[in-house]
């Protein structure tokens, strides 16, 4: 017996002649520039990204096509000419499905309050508006919290589901798709998604297709990074460099010397920004190949670098090798016998992505004990962490901390995206039963009181 989500018949009857023309124009859409950039046929997916991918693509495509009307064949929509001629033939179940596959949507969905094998809830991240609950017995056992896809959520029978094309996101992905948007419908250099009506985001339906496959091809490809330069020019090479603090010199006596260093803005009792002198004051070296990469203060003052007092330690950590040294030279000079030889780790970008930002919160611990007490270690490690990093400025927020960052409405909303990613990298990063992924972080929330925006 057919069920709910049978489409043979469908299928059956794009073959006929007067429709095949139509469906190779929206197969043209969703993947013409790929294929074109690549001198590819569709067939090729299936050996790059694999054959269930390919698959799915070419779902994303039919379901699109279905919600199409077509000139050639006098303004008919092939569900509406189908149901016509063979409805009969269906059940309601399929015949209900086949009806709201006809007014679908593609949109791109943030996903929370998974329930594996049941239940999830999707918020529109194009359109806005409320949660929506969505029922669904595969996708959830492999989804994670604040997971994006992109899908077609169509009523059945009171429920919400998916149908059958669905792509997970990457934020290169999602960005792609944005900056699309914003072509399409006349916001190109806008930073806001302009309000989208229902029947403006069928018609850019290829556009979610185009920027999921562009993404994943380029990492089947195993494209390399891009050269990623300073304001200097020079190539972003993280150094931390340690100094150790001399017998009987307190971290008191360390920090009175830093804030008479020009260019030393302290943040906090124990770090300091080391800023430029005056803002675009150090000359850039051009490169065309590469990407230019610093953080600037509100004021507009580029940060060189930031400094750190732990325990008995000073930490220096700058973004290149000539910052690394000159930073060495201005401490020394600073601070003199108060601290000794320094000894610096270096690390490459592609060493820190592969690192990830979770990695730091877990503990070295011994693999013997039972699962209960690790779970419990980790936790009450990554609490320690994660409570620390609230006091301790972050990158993303301009170099303020996440309780700082919190105070304003734009500032809350960067937060929620920061504590997001946290929660989604420490789920996917994670395997069933890693305490990683256990961990809760809605104190977090709880604690920058934006427990609101954790939906």
């Amino acid at each position: 017996m057919p069920t709910s989500h049978d489409l043979k018949g469908l299928m059956k009857f794009l073959a006929r002649d007067e429709w095949r023309p139509c469906f190779q124009e929206v197969m043209a859409d969703h993947f013409g520039p790929v294929l074109d950039a690549g001198e590819l046929e569709f067939n090729d997916l299936a050996g790059i990204i694999g054959e269930d991918w390919a698959m799915t693509l070419w779902g994303c495509a039919f379901e699109d096509f279905l919600t199409q009307e077509f000139e050639e064949v006098e303004g008919v929509n092939l569900v509406d000419e189908y149901l016509r001629r063979r409805g009969w033939k269906e059940t309601a179940q399929s015949r209900a499905y086949m009806k709201a596959l006809r007014s679908s949507v593609m949109s791109l969905y943030e996903v929370s309050e998974i329930v594996p094998g049941k239940s999830l809830r999707a918020r529109d991240l194009i359109r806005g508006g409320d949660l929506i609950p969505v029922s669904e017995g595969t996708a959830t056992r492999t989804l994670k919290q604040w997971d994006r896809i992109a899908a077609r959520i169509v009523p059945v029978l009171g429920k919400n589901i998916f149908a059958g094309g669905l792509l997970p996101f990457t934020q290169e992905a999602t960005d792609s798709l944005f900056d699309g948007l914003r072509q399409m419908f006349g916001r190109k250099n806008a930073r806001k998604l302009p309000v989208i009506k229902d029947e403006e985001l069928q018609v850019a339906a290829s556009l979610f297709t185009l920027a999921w496959l562009f993404d994943t091809l380029e990492r089947a490809a195993g494209t390399a990074l891009p050269t990623i330069t300073n304001a200097e020019g020079d190539e972003i090479v993280f150094h931390d460099t340690r100094f150790p603090l001399t017998a009987s010199v307190t971290q008191k006596d360390i920090a009175a010397r830093l804030n008479t260093i020009p260019g030393m803005r302290q943040e906090n009792a124990k770090f300091w920004n080391w800023l430029e002198n005056e803002p675009g004051g150090r000359a850039k070296v051009k490169n065309t190949a590469a990407q230019s990469f610093d953080t600037m203060m509100d004021n507009g003052l580029r940060v060189l670098g930031n400094i750190e007092l732990k325990a008995r330690t000073l930490h220096l950590s700058t973004n290149s090798a000539a910052r690394a040294e000159e930073g060495k030279a201005l401490l020394q000079q600073a601070l003199g016998t108060l601290i000794g030889a320094p000894l610096t780790q270096i690390r490459t970008v592609e060493q820190m992505m592969a690192e990830g930002p979770v990695k730091q919160a877990t503990p070295s611990a011994t693999p013997d004990l039972p699962p209960e007490i690790m779970a419990k270690l980790i936790h009450d490690h990554m609490d320690r962490h994660y409570r620390e990093t609230l006091d301790q400025p972050v990158g993303m927020f301009g170099n303020k901390t996440p309780r700082q960052a919190a105070r304003t409405l734009k500032g809350r909303e960067k937060t929620a995206e920061w504590l997001k990613y946290l929660e989604n990298q420490s789920a996917v990063r994670s395997g069933p039963a890693d305490p990683m992924g256990s961990y809760d972080f809605s104190w977090m929330w709880k604690e920058l009181g934006i427990l609101n925006l954790r939906r």
